[in-house]
């Protein structure tokens, strides 16, 4: 009896992970499916807890071998799950560019509003829509990547589901919807399947070649979230790669709105800079 019991039990689990599987797969190839999915992605990497604020190390590796490390504080404030954001952020180090700040406001459903303070000159630069793919401060990271840019301004495709460094992983193919919103020519995502972390992402440009690669290089939980507290973004046509590094995260502060206004970007609170 008990032989008996074991052989049903083995077969009632063997059962459960082929439907899983089975509903894992129908799920991403139904139409929409992929976009779903890059959508659940999205509010993994982009709006975890309704705030946050961290201490960001940013280090810029030229092809030769030469370094600099921008430090920076940046906090994030969702007025929707999934909709608008705010993000502020502040910068500490090096000189050159201590105490500018950036200010985001992002609107899904059309572009954002971004602005850049020059302590240098004392000015406010707006930033215009089209440059929001220009380098962020010098990195290989774009205006867009800080805040992300929008699930649905990209048409989406399951290609396969395959394992990246141990992890079952969705692969999604990512076509802008207007080739003129974005300088890739289309992108190539690698989202895990139990927690949607988005563990890699392809560039390639619009003659179809590989241009950028994003790699989260650690993930860890905080307060409940997975949080990717390192991530690199290399430039595979320059040799130049960039890897940030979030420390000291903290989700659910309950951060002013205040925090994320004009005015704060020539006189960011005192308090937020500790």
């Amino acid at each position: 009896m008990a032989k008996k019991r074991a052989v049903w039990l083995m077969t009632g689990f063997s059962l459960f992970l082929l439907l899983s599987g089975l509903f894992s797969r129908a799920f991403a190839e139904t139409p929409g499916g992929a976009e779903e999915m890059m959508r659940r992605s999205a509010l993994v990497q982009f709006y975890a807890g309704n705030d946050m604020k961290t201490k960001v190390t940013m280090r810029l590796r030229s092809k030769e071998g030469g370094e600099r490390v921008r430090e920076l504080l940046m906090a994030r404030r969702n007025v929707k799950a999934g909709g608008d954001q705010k993000y502020f952020i502040l910068f500490l180090q090096p000189a050159d560019v201590r105490d500018m700040t950036f200010l985001v406001w992002k609107y899904p459903q059309r572009d954002s509003d971004r602005w850049l303070y020059l302590p240098a000159i004392k000015l406010v630069k707006r930033i215009a829509a089209n440059d929001k793919r220009s380098s962020f401060v010098g990195s290989d990271f774009s205006y867009e990547d800080v805040s992300g840019r929008a699930v649905e301004e990209d048409n989406h495709a399951l290609l396969r589901e395959e394992k990246y460094a141990g992890k079952e992983v969705y692969v999604v193919k990512s076509v802008p919807k207007d080739e003129k919103s974005a300088d890739f020519g289309y992108k190539v995502s690698w989202v895990d399947k139990g927690n949607f972390v988005l563990w890699k992402e392809e560039y390639y440009d619009k003659r179809g070649s590989l241009s950028r690669v994003f790699t989260a290089d650690e993930v860890k939980p905080i307060q409940g979230f997975p949080t990717t507290v390192k991530r690199m973004m290399k430039n595979v046509q320059t040799g130049h790669w960039t890897e940030a590094t979030f420390g000291e995260v903290k989700y659910d502060l309950g951060l002013a709105d205040s925090l994320f206004s004009e005015r704060s970007l020539k006189n960011p609170p005192k308090a937020f800079a500790r």
